[in-house]
This record gives structure tokens, C-alpha cells and sequence, in this order.
């Protein structure tokens, strides 16, 4: 399985009537974004937590059948809250992703539409092809509350498509690339059959360390933390990846490594065990803690750290 973009366009074998198109997934935070792009994948790549600002960059999902190649990009959840210049940047992302793309899918919670989903649906294209993505169906105590609610969200935008899905449990989501296969543009494929996305194998596993950060940490966690990969070496099938885990305050350093330094270990253990399923190869994953102050609301740190 290829993790990294670099095929060669395939416009010599491509039948007739195929289509090809970026597809934006969009909504607040927590709505299930990342969880939708893993589920159209068939395979994780992009991180899950409870907790909002999870995803933090651009993610890019490729999924190729007989008729269409779908490029699909999650999105940070559009932030209405804490104004910093992480927040800034993740808006930023959001943004590009939307003027960028053939399609979007508006992701929202089944019964749910508050003010931070209106304030996503102002930065929808108004021209532009737009479904609405009812996610967590599943979850309705009263599911005769569910075309009501359909019906009260589709005065808010001109939607071209509703479509009503379980993302974890999988619920209607072949529906939902039924139904946005013919809104993608004719052409070619844009990348290989195998591969699932563009983003590179360091990048992964610094997502994929920040997850177990998020998921092991709990409320203890600081939100001002985040993950730089210092080193990535190919050794065969072995990866050696030297990692810091970059935060805020001093304070924060002692809750992140634990009494005797057991809780980073877990962290690291964890989050090795995945990306060894992920590269499918042994995974040496070094990790250690660093402070940088206000990292968070400093634009070149952002930048030294990967964020657009």
C-alpha cells in the first residue's frame, strides 16, 4: 500500500465517463469529520479524539473505485472560540481548502444545529456544489425528529444534496458516494489506484503520536501541546522516528511524561503499535518533552511546526 503521492496520471487507462474531484469535508469541531474520511478510506489516516482542535491540518484521503477517483480533504473544525494564531491558521486552512475544491460536504450532528454550525455555512461557497453530510443518526433518541430537522436545515443554504449516515457505525455512506459521484468533473485520475493520501510518512506519524496525546492525556491534557518530528529515517521496512512533544508551559511537561515517566511511555508504546500497522514494519519511536512558550500564538513557531 502506498502512503505517498507520486503516481503518474493515468489518463492512458482511463475508461469513458470517469470522474475525478477534490471533495472538502467541513464543519465545526467534533461533528465527525475525520471519522467520515477514515470510513471512505476503509483505512485510518486521519486522527480521532473527543476533544475539539484534533485535527489541526489539512488531510488529504484518496479513495479510487470503477467509477471515480475521490480526493477528499478533512478540515480543522472552523473555530469560533480562543482567537490565537493556531486558531487563525486552522481557519486559514478551512478557507483555501473551500476555494480550492469541486465539491464540499457540510458535516453536521443529526439534531443538532447551533450557531457554530451556522457560522461554517457562512463560509460555504454559495455557488458552489454543497451536500449536507447529517452524521450520528445513529445517536437520535426520536428518529421521527430526523426529517423535520432535514427539512429546517435546508432553508439555511442551498444544498445540492442530504444525505443522512452513521460514519461509525458506516450507515449509509455507500449512499453518500453514490450520491456525490456525479457532481465530481470528468478526467483522469490524479493518483495511483493504492494510494490513500498525499501526506508523507513523517507527517503521519507525528499525527498519529499527537492522537495518543490527546486520547491518553484526557482533561489533563494542555491544549498548548503539539508534535514535531526531529528525525525520519528508512531503514528497510524499519522506521526510526525521533519525536518531541512540544509544550507550553514547564507545568504541562510533568503531566505529559507521568509519575516515573510511565505516562509518555504508554503514549509512545501506543502510538508505535499503530504506526507499525499503518507502514506495515517494525517502528523504532523515540519521544521526548520540550518547552516552547506561547507556541501557540507565535506565527513562525506555527510555521516551524508544519502549520499552514
Amino acid at each position: 500500500m502506498n502512503l505517498d503521492a507520486h503516481a503518474e496520471n493515468g489518463a492512458a487507462a482511463t475508461p469513458e465517463g470517469f470522474r475525478t474531484g477534490f471533495v472538502a469535508i467541513v464543519g465545526r469541531p467534533n461533528v465527525g469529520k475525520s471519522t467520515l474520511l477514515n470510513r471512505l478510506i476503509g483505512q485510518k489516516i486521519s486522527i480521532v479524539s473527543r476533544k475539539a482542535q484534533t485535527t489541526r491540518h489539512r488531510v488529504t484521503g484518496i479513495l479510487t473505485n470503477a467509477q471515480a477517483q475521490f480526493v477528499f480533504v478533512d478540515t480543522p473544525g472552523f473555530q469560533t472560540k480562543h482567537r490565537n494564531a493556531l486558531n487563525r491558521s486552522m481557519n486559514r486552512t478551512v478557507s483555501q481548502v473551500l476555494a480550492d475544491v469541486d465539491l464540499v460536504l457540510f458535516v453536521i450532528e443529526a439534531g443538532r444545529f447551533g450557531e457554530d454550525d451556522r457560522k461554517v455555512v457562512e463560509v460555504l461557497p454559495r455557488e458552489g456544489k454543497v451536500v449536507l453530510v447529517i452524521n450520528k443518526v445513529d445517536r437520535l433518541a426520536d428518529k421521527t425528529q430526523l426529517l423535520p430537522f432535514i427539512a429546517r436545515v435546508k432553508d439555511v443554504h442551498p444544498f445540492t444534496e442530504v444525505v443522512p449516515l452513521s460514519a461509525e457505525r458506516g450507515t449509509n455512506v455507500e449512499q453518500l458516494l453514490k450520491a456525490v459521484t456525479p457532481l465530481l468533473p470528468e478526467g483522469a485520475p490524479m493518483y495511483g489506484e493504492d494510494e490513500i493520501t498525499d501526506r508523507s510518512e513523517r507527517f503521519l506519524a507525528a499525527e498519529f503520536l499527537r492522537e495518543k496525546l490527546f486520547r491518553l492525556l484526557g482533561d489533563e491534557l494542555p491544549y498548548g501541546i503539539a508534535v514535531e518530528v526531529e528525525k525520519f529515517e528508512t531503514e528497510g521496512s524499519l522506521r526510526r522516528i525521533h519525536a518531541a512533544v512540544v509544550v507550553d508551559r514547564a507545568s504541562h511537561k510533568a503531566i505529559v511524561i507521568g509519575r516515573g515517566g510511565e505516562q509518555l511511555k504508554r503514549i509512545a508504546s501506543e502510538a508505535r503499535v499503530e504506526l507499525e500497522q499503518l507502514f506495515d514494519g517494525k517502528v523504532f519511536l523515540e519521544v521526548w518533552v520540550k518547552v516552547k512558550s506561547g507556541w501557540a500564538d507565535d506565527e513562525r513557531a506555527l510555521k516551524s511546526l508544519g502549520y499552514e
